[in-house]
């Protein structure tokens, strides 16, 4: 039985994704990257550094753990317990501001985000969460209950093409597709079946599209995978971008503004460059986890 991510509980935040992860926590969905919305409430009013709760309930716990080592990282991430009632919510990535006993409720502030090793260069800070029944052992990576979303999540068509609005060094932002109505929904890049999205293609090796279904998923024209469910296993693939490869593409949900995330350490694209994305069959799929 899934754990559904109410709207309410996504309503602090301005995108989330179940899938776009390497870490076996987000295999299967069975954990969400919610990154926070700086305009919602007072709680953050504007700092996007602040972490707002994703759950009500009382903290158990909270721990240092250590982070793999990143140049561009905390050495230390933190993880926060907090028992919603039926089901205990790890949180990572937020140095807490409260401690065991403290009493929470849907956007009060948590804490400070982390950047911890865990991240690629490409990741924006975020709050990681997963729930477990109260007798799970809460501490290994694995063993979290498969999440639903309980909001409403509209596909986005998209014939690959945009025009490039942000350019960092690892990453490219597209302004295409668009949101069609900023604020109101969660939207995300549909699959040529019009399911939505989710992970990363194909630089992860498995992904998923919101809203179960069997068979293959295909985008552009090009099965990119097959879904058992929700799941999504990558076929070998590789992305080009104007002729030629670049590591992924990410997919997730947002209701703010949208645009497609081009995963690209190995080039440079500037802004107002015109990109052309295609999809082709490899036998060398970059693959990062």
């Amino acid at each position: 039985m899934a754990v559904t991510l109410s709207a309410d509980a996504l309503s602090p935040y301005r995108r989330f994704s179940l899938y776009n992860s390497p870490y076996v926590a987000h295999e299967r969905g069975c954990a969400v990257d919610l990154y926070p919305d700086p305009g919602f409430g007072p709680a953050t009013d504007g700092d996007r550094s602040i972490a707002p709760a994703p759950v009500a309930g009382e903290v158990l716990d909270t721990r240092t753990v250590r982070a793999p080592s990143k140049p561009y990282a905390a050495a230390n991430d933190h993880l926060v317990l907090v028992d919603t009632g039926e089901y205990v919510a790890r949180i990572l990535h937020v140095e807490p501001s409260v401690a065991a006993g403290d009493t929470l409720a849907i956007g009060d502030e948590m804490g400070r985000l982390v950047r911890a090793g865990f991240f690629a260069p490409w990741v924006d800070n975020h709050v990681h969460l997963e729930f477990r029944g109260p007798d799970a052992n809460l501490s290994r990576a694995s063993g979290s209950e498969p999440l639903a979303v309980g909001a409403e999540i509209e596909g986005l068509d998209w014939d690959g093409v945009g025009e490039v609005v942000e350019s960092g060094a690892t990453y490219a932002v597209l302004d295409a597709p668009t949101h069609p109505a900023p604020g109101e929904r969660f939207v995300g890049i549909a699959s040529d079946e019009g399911a939505v999205l989710d992970g990363g293609l194909v630089h992860y090796a498995g992904g998923g599209a919101h809203g179960d279904r069997d068979g293959p998923i295909s985008l552009f024209g090009q099965e990119v995978g097959r879904a058992t469910g929700r799941d999504v296993s990558w076929n070998d693939l590789e992305i080009m971008a104007n002729g030629a490869p670049i590591t992924g593409l990410s997919l997730f949900c947002a209701r703010d503004t949208f645009g497609a995330k081009l995963i690209c350490p190995e080039r440079e694209f500037a802004v107002g460059e015109r990109v052309r994305l295609e999809l082709r069959p490899s036998d060398d799929p970059v693959r990062l986890g």
